[in-house]
């Protein structure tokens, strides 16, 4: 905040009145929105100095050619701080959202931010150095297989998808020489997507270009026309690059005869990257609002896998149906209606992980209770055998400690059906997820059913067992 306050002063002479920090999204950065005697403009603060670097001289650059980007006003002398003007908070998504798909201001708007792209790509990168660019100069092999193992190692291996990795690997080989084969090199933005394209009035404004880098120009009309929470149908997507590539070629973009099977191949290359992220920052870091896209996104690269119609990419596509086909990426229930997910599972394997984005619900430690697995006698058995059961039920200590979580667990349960909310789970823990956790589970699952109108999961994950009650 120091170093705002003192940027804003020096720049405008006087004191901010209020600063209010703007959400975050993917970014480190953080941003904010100051208030003052001056113009309301935006701050970011950027740990990073090669990203802000990328970031400074690129708007000079694109200013220059006269391309609608934000102006920077002041930069702080040790470049951790610098304010911009500020460019309002609607989005084209917002205005997507706001508008729907089918309204005059967003159809034009898209329209009008498809040929702004062919002019950034015309502009080129005459003027700007390679060793500006971050964190790469140029979207070669290396950095196309970054974004493929982004795929591989922050979805598929966060989500526990087991996968053939030397069959994927070669998939993946053949898709690196497809989309490094072409001379086309321009300088493309990297993240072009709707929510970094501000609307002005009704002039699209980029923003947030820090990782340009030369590449091939489709990598952002794939970004931009095929980005899942659009939802754009394939006639709009392909009249759309239809006119970026007129708009290009009259601006003297490079685009051979041949661009519309490369342009598939970069939706498909650009899906694999943003699943990857959605991966990162939905189960890794558990921020609901990048689970939410996944199936649809998922749905969108199963398409254009088939639209392609090469099988040397079979495998991925294979992979791709199996993820479909996954409960965890299933479209959320309807509201209102409660959606409970019931585990057992083992201490030594962790805690099941969440895929709604509520960060969890219930989990409770079945290790204090006397242990059936203790005695030969029930080792082979697990907790839904009725002499483990029996066992359980004559010591009388599990019913005690079951009482007390239903009570807990109702009392939610009632809460969450009459807000209408979707989601919540229950696990059980034990040693080996066998006995006491599956006992406990398999009789609280079976409560909640009975008791209550919602849908009911019971998950014994260490057994393998998943039943819809």
């Amino acid at each position: 905040m120091k170093s705002i306050k003192a940027l804003y002063t020096q720049r405008f002479g006087s004191e901010p009145v209020r600063i209010d920090r703007l959400p975050g999204a993917g970014s480190s950065r953080s941003y904010f929105r100051v208030h003052g005697s001056g113009p309301t403009v935006i701050a970011t603060i950027g740990s990073d100095m090669k990203e802000n670097r990328a970031f400074l001289a690129l708007t000079e650059h694109f200013r220059s050619h006269g391309l609608p980007v934000p102006q920077v006003l002041a930069v702080a002398p040790d470049g951790v701080c610098y304010i911009q003007e500020d460019l309002g908070s609607e989005s084209l998504y917002d205005l997507f959202v706001s508008s729907g798909p089918d309204s005059e201001r967003f159809r034009k708007a898209l329209a009008e931010t498809v040929e702004i792209l062919a002019d950034f790509h015309a502009a080129g990168h005459d003027g700007i150095a390679r060793s500006v660019l971050y964190p790469r100069a140029e979207m070669d092999a290396q950095a196309v297989r970054w974004d493929l193992n982004y795929f591989k190692y922050c979805f598929l291996k966060l989500a526990g998808v087991e996968v053939d990795e030397q069959v994927l690997e070669n998939e993946f080989d053949y898709l690196i020489r497809n989309l490094c084969d072409s001379p086309a090199k321009v300088l493309i933005l990297r993240d072009f997507q709707s929510r970094n394209v501000m609307m002005r009035g009704d002039t699209p404004v980029l923003i947030d270009y820090q990782g340009a880098r030369l590449g091939n120009p489709f990598y952002d009309v794939a970004s931009l026309l095929w980005q899942s929470r659009l939802g754009l149908s394939d006639e709009v997507r392909w009249a759309l690059a239809g006119s970026y590539v007129e708009k290009a070629r009259e601006a003297g973009v490079v685009v051979d005869d041949y661009w519309e099977r490369t342009l598939r191949l970069f939706v498909i290359f650009r899906l694999l990257q943003v699943l990857g992220a959605y991966g990162f920052r939905g189960l890794h870091q558990h921020k609901a609002v990048f689970l939410t896209p996944i199936r649809a996104t998922l749905i969108s690269l199963k398409d254009s896998l088939a639209s392609l119609g090469d099988n040397r990419l079979q495998y991925i596509a294979l992979v791709i149906d199996r993820l479909i086909a996954d409960d965890r990426f299933a479209v959320p229930a309807a509201p209102g209606r409660l959606k409970v997910k019931v585990y057992s599972f083992s201490y030594k394997k962790g805690i099941p992980e969440d895929f709604t984005g509520n960060g969890g619900g219930f989990v409770f430690d079945c290790r204090a209770v006397h242990n059936p697995g203790r005695y030969e006698q029930y080792r082979h058995l697990t907790g839904m055998d009725r002499p483990v059961q029996e066992f359980l039920e004559n010591d009388g200590e599990i019913l005690e400690f079951l009482d007390s979580c239903k009570a807990l667990v109702d009392h939610s349960v009632r809460r969450y059906i009459k807000r209408g909310f979707s989601d919540l789970s229950v696990s059980f823990g034990c040693t080996g997820g066998q006995h006491r956790s599956v006992y406990s589970a398999q009789k609280m699952a079976e409560h909640i059913a009975a008791s209550f109108d919602c849908d009911v999961v019971l998950i014994h994950r260490e057994r393998g067992v998943e039943v819809k009650l």
